[in-house]
């Protein structure tokens, strides 16, 4: 005799069109910034998505005044986490970063920034990517055609890295490590590419600055960014 199997009860089918419908009501939030990509950049750092707006302390990229990446930075290039830190007129820190320090430093060295994601629904009321949904992930090979010298993508999160390896069909490297992009151009051509995963900057990952900056000076060095 048939093993039977019920099929789904009145109430299991008024949750999921529930959960449905609640997806629906949050709000899709676009890219409130545009990517950035100097002339003559060497790598295009990806993240995933900026936090909300009340979270930022400038109008850039890691603007959060307690995500590491601008301390990472400043530690590696010039060994001093406060870098990129804003100041009083009294040389005293703020709880705000340095964005003109921070835009002339990734011009003169070759970084370019942008996102894997230009539309998202946040499932929580915070920055976490396990809580963003992408709605629309970034044209990557469209960002990369305009950035002609560029030789390298670096992920900064797993969903970053997630959307890279879905885009381009790479193998994903582990954290520190690296592995090679095609990208096949309008023109018909191809370039080949490195893909770097570097922990995140957040202070959710459980690393202290100093060991992540480990990670990501010698990508700096091998991409001839830094000395």
């Amino acid at each position: 005799m048939a093993e039977s199997h019920p099929g789904p009860t009145r109430t299991s089918v008024q949750s999921t069109i529930t959960n449905a419908n609640d997806m629906e009501d949050i709000a899709i939030e676009r890219h409130p910034l545009a990517p950035f990509t100097p002339d003559g950049a060497k790598i295009l750092m990806l993240g995933s998505f900026p936090p909300k707006k009340e979270r930022w302390s400038m109008e850039f990229f890691y603007p959060n005044f307690i995500n590491d990446m601008w301390r990472i930075t400043g530690l590696i290039f010039y060994g001093d986490k406060e870098h990129f830190i804003a100041k009083d007129i009294n040389g005293k820190n703020l709880k705000k970063f340095d964005k003109e320090k921070i835009v002339s430093f990734c011009i003169e060295t070759g970084i370019a920034m942008y996102d894997t994601a230009t539309e998202v629904r946040r499932l929580k009321d915070n920055a976490s990517d396990k809580f963003l949904e992408i709605v629309t992930p970034t044209d990557i090979p469209a960002l990369l055609e305009r950035l002609p010298e560029c030789k390298a993508i670096v992920t900064t999160g797993q969903k970053a890295t997630d959307i890279i390896v879905g885009t381009f069909g790479c193998i994903e490297p582990a954290t520190g490590g690296d592995s090679s992009i095609i990208l096949h151009t309008k023109d018909g051509g191809t370039r080949e590419l490195t893909f770097y995963r570097m922990p995140s900057s957040s202070r959710a990952y459980p690393l202290s600055v100093e060991k992540k900056a480990d990670f990501y000076r010698p990508m700096y060095i091998r991409e001839g960014l830094l000395k």
